[in-house]
């Protein structure tokens, strides 16, 4: 669990830069501060980021939604080894995506670590992830990032095995999460449902889970002081990012008209409902 902690806050502030290259994709991290009495009575890291997330969704959702609604909001408060984790779209009213985790020292036989009720266990949904057996999208797939071939240098583990969870190994961790989606928009709501679930949170986390155990040779021996250091630099360079894309991008530039000498001057209209298909 306590290793886990700096390969989690390395690997989330390496896929922000990441994320934020190409086109239709950037991050922006507005905040990074400790916070006091938090979810669940904690203290720990808050940060509060803005995905501009055009280039990963469907083209059948941004067909149906104003590009100004392509973006998330996220709002996690780490007090590791407990998270919790809340995405909001500004735009879109009934929508919500909640995200709590608790890590354990254990290989995932614990049944009910947040305690939810009766009621919630029956409508629970139970999904067991597994970064060696899981399949990715070929679009998401790295050989240098699948842990069946991987092995560190820096601490001789790896490559794993189809049934390394049932292997004589030393150390295991377990990351339990209980996810709370909210979309209630009539017509819609199974099929963006089903694109949460399948894509946005199973595929995000076992991808992500995949990159945090082949990036050992990366943060390994790092400490807390080394991650701050790293996320403040990964601030400053989204944020530079984000002004490079505004400045050379001439699509989300705005537009001026200037009036010739001797002409009335007119003003632009104002586009509604602009969508992409």
């Amino acid at each position: 669990v306590e290793e886990y902690r700096i390969a989690q806050l390395y690997m989330i502030q390496k896929k922000s830069r990441e994320e934020s290259k190409g086109a239709g994709s950037r991050v922006e991290i507005l905040v990074n501060e400790p916070y006091e009495k938090g979810p669940s009575d904690t203290s720990g890291q808050y940060t509060h980021k803005i995905y501009h997330v055009g280039s990963h969704l469907p083209s059948w959702i941004k067909a149906i939604m104003p590009k100004t609604a392509l973006r998330v909001e996220e709002e996690a408060w780490n007090a590791y080894p407990y998270t919790k984790t809340r995405f909001t779209c500004p735009f879109v009213e009934k929508f919500s995506i909640e995200v709590e985790t608790k890590y354990f020292n254990d290989r995932g036989h614990q049944e009910n670590v947040f305690q939810l009720s009766p009621a919630d266990l029956k409508r629970r949904k139970l999904d067991v992830m597994n970064i060696v057996t899981d399949k990715v999208p070929s679009s998401s797939y790295k050989e240098s990032e699948d842990p069946k071939l991987f092995c560190s240098k820096k601490s001789g583990r790896g490559p794993l095995s189809d049934d390394w969870v049932e292997g004589e190994h030393e150390k295991f961790m377990c990351a339990y999460k209980v996810c709370k989606v909210e979309f209630r928009y009539w017509g819609l709501q199974s099929r963006v449902e089903r694109f949460i679930d399948d894509v946005a949170l199973r595929r995000t986390m076992v991808v992500a889970h995949r990159q945090a155990w082949c990036w050992q040779d990366e943060w390994w021996g790092l400490t807390m002081n080394d991650i701050r250091r790293l996320e403040r630099e990964t601030q400053l360079s989204c944020a530079v990012s984000l002004r490079t894309t505004i400045t050379t991008n001439p699509e989300k530039m705005r537009r001026r008209r200037t009036r010739k000498r001797g002409q009335k001057r007119f003003p632009l209209r104002k586009r509604t409902g602009d969508r992409k298909s």
